[in-house]
Protein backbone atom coordinates (compact mmCIF):
# COMPACT_ATOMS: atom_id res chain seq x y z
CA UNK A 1 0.00 0.00 0.00
CA UNK A 2 1.57 3.30 -0.71
CA UNK A 3 1.80 5.88 2.13
CA UNK A 4 0.03 8.92 1.23
CA UNK A 5 1.73 12.08 1.99
CA UNK A 6 0.26 13.74 5.23
CA UNK A 7 -1.03 17.69 3.71
CA UNK A 8 1.04 20.32 5.01
CA UNK A 9 2.02 24.22 5.73
CA UNK A 10 3.12 25.64 2.21
CA UNK A 11 6.82 25.70 2.31
CA UNK A 12 7.19 28.91 0.16
CA UNK A 13 3.77 31.23 0.45
CA UNK A 14 3.51 34.42 -1.91
CA UNK A 15 1.41 37.07 -1.21
CA UNK A 16 -0.39 39.91 -3.78
CA UNK A 17 -1.64 42.36 -1.06
CA UNK A 18 -4.20 43.95 -2.89
CA UNK A 19 -7.16 46.76 -1.74
CA UNK A 20 -5.66 49.34 0.00
CA UNK A 21 -7.08 52.00 -1.60
CA UNK A 22 -10.48 50.83 -2.18
CA UNK A 23 -10.57 50.23 1.85
CA UNK A 24 -9.56 53.44 2.23
CA UNK A 25 -12.14 54.75 -0.06
CA UNK A 26 -14.86 52.76 1.67
CA UNK A 27 -14.09 54.23 4.71
CA UNK A 28 -13.72 57.42 3.28
CA UNK A 29 -10.35 57.86 3.94
CA UNK A 30 -7.40 59.14 1.93
CA UNK A 31 -5.75 56.20 0.13
CA UNK A 32 -2.43 56.63 2.66
CA UNK A 33 -4.53 55.55 5.50
CA UNK A 34 -5.22 52.43 3.67
CA UNK A 35 -1.41 51.92 2.83
CA UNK A 36 -0.75 52.83 6.77
CA UNK A 37 -3.49 50.34 7.71
CA UNK A 38 -1.67 47.48 5.16
CA UNK A 39 1.65 47.73 6.73
CA UNK A 40 0.10 46.79 9.89
CA UNK A 41 -1.20 43.88 8.52
CA UNK A 42 2.01 43.02 6.94
CA UNK A 43 3.79 43.01 10.15
CA UNK A 44 1.19 40.73 11.55
CA UNK A 45 1.38 38.27 8.59
CA UNK A 46 5.10 38.23 8.93
CA UNK A 47 5.08 37.25 12.63
CA UNK A 48 2.67 34.49 11.97
CA UNK A 49 4.10 33.17 9.44
CA UNK A 50 7.24 33.00 11.06
CA UNK A 51 5.27 31.02 14.36
CA UNK A 52 3.59 28.75 12.04
CA UNK A 53 7.31 27.41 10.72
CA UNK A 54 6.60 28.61 7.27
CA UNK A 55 10.17 28.71 5.40
CA UNK A 56 9.79 32.00 2.75
CA UNK A 57 7.61 34.32 2.32
CA UNK A 58 7.05 36.55 -0.53
CA UNK A 59 5.51 40.33 -0.25
CA UNK A 60 4.35 41.78 -3.87
CA UNK A 61 5.54 44.90 -2.44
CA UNK A 62 5.92 47.75 -5.10
CA UNK A 63 5.43 46.57 -8.81
CA UNK A 64 7.10 48.48 -11.43
CA UNK A 65 4.09 49.39 -12.75
CA UNK A 66 3.07 51.35 -9.12
CA UNK A 67 5.90 54.31 -10.46
CA UNK A 68 3.14 55.20 -13.21
CA UNK A 69 0.53 56.72 -9.97
CA UNK A 70 0.63 59.89 -8.86
CA UNK A 71 3.57 60.87 -8.07
CA UNK A 72 2.47 62.33 -4.35
CA UNK A 73 1.35 58.68 -3.95
CA UNK A 74 4.65 57.05 -4.84
CA UNK A 75 6.21 59.26 -3.11
CA UNK A 76 4.61 58.81 0.65
CA UNK A 77 4.62 55.20 -0.61
CA UNK A 78 8.40 55.13 -0.75
CA UNK A 79 8.83 57.64 3.14
CA UNK A 80 6.70 54.74 4.36
CA UNK A 81 8.43 51.91 3.17
CA UNK A 82 11.71 53.22 4.49
CA UNK A 83 10.11 54.13 7.95
CA UNK A 84 8.53 50.72 7.94
CA UNK A 85 11.69 48.74 7.24
CA UNK A 86 13.31 50.70 9.91
CA UNK A 87 10.67 50.25 12.30
CA UNK A 88 10.60 46.24 11.70
CA UNK A 89 14.49 45.49 11.87
CA UNK A 90 14.23 44.29 15.56
CA UNK A 91 10.98 42.19 14.93
CA UNK A 92 13.00 40.80 11.86
CA UNK A 93 16.08 40.15 14.00
CA UNK A 94 14.28 39.30 17.50
CA UNK A 95 12.59 36.46 15.23
CA UNK A 96 15.15 35.32 13.20
CA UNK A 97 13.98 36.27 9.59
CA UNK A 98 16.23 36.82 7.00
CA UNK A 99 15.20 39.83 4.88
CA UNK A 100 16.14 40.00 0.92
CA UNK A 101 14.78 42.70 -1.76
CA UNK A 102 14.13 41.29 -5.08
CA UNK A 103 13.42 43.93 -8.10
CA UNK A 104 15.02 46.17 -10.12
CA UNK A 105 16.15 47.72 -6.52
CA UNK A 106 18.20 50.71 -8.91
CA UNK A 107 14.93 52.33 -8.96
CA UNK A 108 14.13 52.94 -5.82
CA UNK A 109 14.91 56.09 -3.46
CA UNK A 110 18.90 56.13 -2.61
CA UNK A 111 17.27 56.50 0.91
CA UNK A 112 14.86 53.21 0.82
CA UNK A 113 17.99 51.21 -0.89
CA UNK A 114 20.26 52.61 2.04
CA UNK A 115 17.87 51.19 4.76
CA UNK A 116 16.68 47.94 2.78
CA UNK A 117 20.73 47.30 2.33
CA UNK A 118 21.44 47.48 5.80
CA UNK A 119 18.82 45.45 6.77
CA UNK A 120 19.24 42.88 4.09
CA UNK A 121 23.22 42.63 5.98
CA UNK A 122 22.01 42.80 9.45
CA UNK A 123 19.91 40.03 8.99
CA UNK A 124 21.59 37.99 6.69
CA UNK A 125 22.95 35.17 9.24
CA UNK A 126 19.28 34.81 10.15
CA UNK A 127 17.72 31.15 9.49
CA UNK A 128 14.41 30.98 11.06
CA UNK A 129 12.51 32.20 7.72
CA UNK A 130 13.71 34.14 4.67
CA UNK A 131 11.18 37.10 3.58
CA UNK A 132 11.34 38.08 0.12
CA UNK A 133 9.72 41.49 -0.69
CA UNK A 134 9.06 42.51 -4.31
CA UNK A 135 9.97 46.44 -4.80
CA UNK A 136 9.93 47.74 -8.30
CA UNK A 137 9.44 44.24 -9.30
CA UNK A 138 8.01 42.83 -12.88
CA UNK A 139 7.51 39.39 -14.23
CA UNK A 140 8.50 40.47 -17.21
CA UNK A 141 11.35 42.83 -16.43
CA UNK A 142 13.26 39.42 -14.38
CA UNK A 143 12.70 36.93 -17.07
CA UNK A 144 14.17 39.75 -19.69
CA UNK A 145 16.85 40.02 -17.87
CA UNK A 146 17.68 36.57 -17.20
CA UNK A 147 17.88 35.87 -20.81
CA UNK A 148 19.97 38.88 -21.40
CA UNK A 149 22.63 37.28 -18.93
CA UNK A 150 22.50 33.82 -20.42
CA UNK A 151 22.61 35.31 -24.02
CA UNK A 152 25.55 37.26 -22.64
CA UNK A 153 27.33 34.21 -21.34
CA UNK A 154 26.30 32.31 -24.66
CA UNK A 155 28.05 35.10 -27.01
CA UNK A 156 31.45 35.24 -24.62
CA UNK A 157 31.41 31.37 -25.50
CA UNK A 158 31.00 30.60 -22.27
CA UNK A 159 28.00 27.79 -23.10
CA UNK A 160 26.30 26.70 -26.24
CA UNK A 161 22.65 28.20 -27.13
CA UNK A 162 21.71 24.20 -26.82
CA UNK A 163 22.87 23.69 -23.59
CA UNK A 164 20.70 26.29 -21.48
CA UNK A 165 18.22 24.80 -19.02
CA UNK A 166 15.37 25.75 -17.31
CA UNK A 167 17.41 25.36 -14.06
CA UNK A 168 20.06 27.86 -15.74
CA UNK A 169 17.78 30.56 -16.45
CA UNK A 170 16.46 29.92 -12.66
CA UNK A 171 19.48 30.42 -11.37
CA UNK A 172 19.67 33.83 -13.07
CA UNK A 173 16.15 35.06 -11.51
CA UNK A 174 16.11 37.11 -8.66
CA UNK A 175 14.68 34.58 -6.65
CA UNK A 176 17.72 32.37 -7.28
CA UNK A 177 18.30 30.16 -4.52
CA UNK A 178 14.72 30.11 -3.19
CA UNK A 179 12.00 27.44 -3.99
CA UNK A 180 9.14 28.24 -6.14
CA UNK A 181 6.24 29.37 -4.33
CA UNK A 182 3.76 26.31 -2.93
CA UNK A 183 1.27 28.78 -2.88
CA UNK A 184 -0.44 32.48 -3.52
CA UNK A 185 -3.17 34.43 -2.35
CA UNK A 186 -4.34 37.37 -3.48
CA UNK A 187 -6.48 39.72 -1.38
CA UNK A 188 -9.58 41.90 -2.85
CA UNK A 189 -10.89 39.54 -5.07
CA UNK A 190 -9.12 40.22 -8.35
CA UNK A 191 -8.23 37.02 -10.26
CA UNK A 192 -4.97 37.94 -11.96
CA UNK A 193 -1.40 37.55 -11.12
CA UNK A 194 -0.39 41.23 -11.90
CA UNK A 195 3.40 40.38 -13.69
CA UNK A 196 3.80 38.62 -10.55
CA UNK A 197 6.82 35.59 -9.91
CA UNK A 198 5.42 34.72 -13.36
CA UNK A 199 8.12 31.89 -14.01
CA UNK A 200 7.97 30.66 -10.30
CA UNK A 201 4.38 30.24 -10.26
CA UNK A 202 4.06 27.74 -13.20
CA UNK A 203 2.73 25.17 -10.35
CA UNK A 204 1.72 27.12 -7.53
CA UNK A 205 -1.97 26.88 -6.05
CA UNK A 206 -3.91 29.88 -6.54
CA UNK A 207 -5.93 31.57 -3.40
CA UNK A 208 -8.33 34.38 -3.99
CA UNK A 209 -10.47 35.69 -1.59
CA UNK A 210 -12.73 39.13 -1.41
CA UNK A 211 -11.06 40.30 1.54
CA UNK A 212 -9.06 43.41 1.55
CA UNK A 213 -5.32 43.47 2.12
CA UNK A 214 -6.47 45.83 5.68
CA UNK A 215 -8.73 43.57 6.85
CA UNK A 216 -6.87 40.18 6.57
CA UNK A 217 -6.36 38.48 9.22
CA UNK A 218 -4.45 35.43 11.20
CA UNK A 219 -8.19 33.88 10.69
CA UNK A 220 -8.17 34.77 7.07
CA UNK A 221 -4.40 33.04 6.11
CA UNK A 222 -5.68 30.10 8.03
CA UNK A 223 -8.60 29.76 5.69
CA UNK A 224 -5.92 30.01 3.10
CA UNK A 225 -3.88 27.39 4.43
CA UNK A 226 -6.82 24.58 5.13
CA UNK A 227 -7.62 25.27 1.56
CA UNK A 228 -4.47 24.29 0.12
CA UNK A 229 -3.63 21.42 2.56
CA UNK A 230 -6.97 19.95 0.64
CA UNK A 231 -5.61 20.33 -2.43
CA UNK A 232 -4.04 17.71 -4.77
CA UNK A 233 -0.56 18.75 -6.45
CA UNK A 234 -0.19 16.37 -9.34
CA UNK A 235 2.67 18.58 -11.42
CA UNK A 236 1.86 17.24 -14.37
CA UNK A 237 1.12 13.67 -13.34
CA UNK A 238 -2.30 11.83 -12.72
CA UNK A 239 -3.71 10.80 -9.39
CA UNK A 240 -2.46 7.01 -10.11
CA UNK A 241 1.08 8.22 -9.87
CA UNK A 242 0.80 8.64 -6.56
CA UNK A 243 1.44 11.63 -5.95
CA UNK A 244 -0.57 12.51 -2.95
CA UNK A 245 -2.14 15.82 -1.11
CA UNK A 246 -0.91 18.99 -1.27
CA UNK A 247 2.85 19.31 1.13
Amino acid sequence: MTNTPKPSLPRHLAIIMDGNGRWAKKKLLNRINGHRKGIDVVRDTVVYCRELGIEYLTLYTFSKENWKRPRHEVQMLMSLLETHLKEEEKTLLDNNIRLKVIGNVSELPLSVRTVAGAIEASTRHNNGMVLQLALSYSGRAEITAAARTLAERAAAGMLAPSDITEEMLSDCLYTAGVPDPDLLIRTSGESRISNFLLWQLAYTELYITDVLWPDFTRRHLDEAFVDFMGRERRFGLVKEQGVGAAG
